[in-house]
C-alpha cells in the first residue's frame, strides 16, 4: 500500500516537471493558478495535502488535464 506521503511526493515531483517543462517559475503558476508562490512549493516538497479545487486550479495553469498528474 502507498502511504500519504508516497502520495504527495509523487504528486509534487510531478507538478513540479510540468511546471518546467513549461518554463514556468513557482511565482508564475502560482499567478496563473490563483493560488501563493509558497503554497506551490510547498506542493512540490510533499508538505500540503492539496484539495481537488486546486488541483484543477493547477491543471488549468498548466494546461493540462486532472489526470495528466497521475499518469
Amino acid at each position: 500500500m502507498i502511504s500519504d506521503s508516497d502520495i504527495l511526493k509523487k504528486f509534487g515531483v510531478k507538478v513540479r516537471n510540468l511546471r518546467k517543462q513549461k518554463n514556468l517559475s513557482q511565482e508564475d503558476l502560482a499567478d496563473k493558478a490563483g493560488l501563493h508562490r509558497t503554497y506551490i512549493g510547498m506542493i512540490e516538497r510533499a508538505e500540503k495535502n492539496i484539495t481537488l479545487l486546486n488541483i484543477e486550479k493547477i491543471a488549468n495553469a498548466l494546461e493540462v488535464s486532472i489526470k495528466d498528474f497521475f499518469s
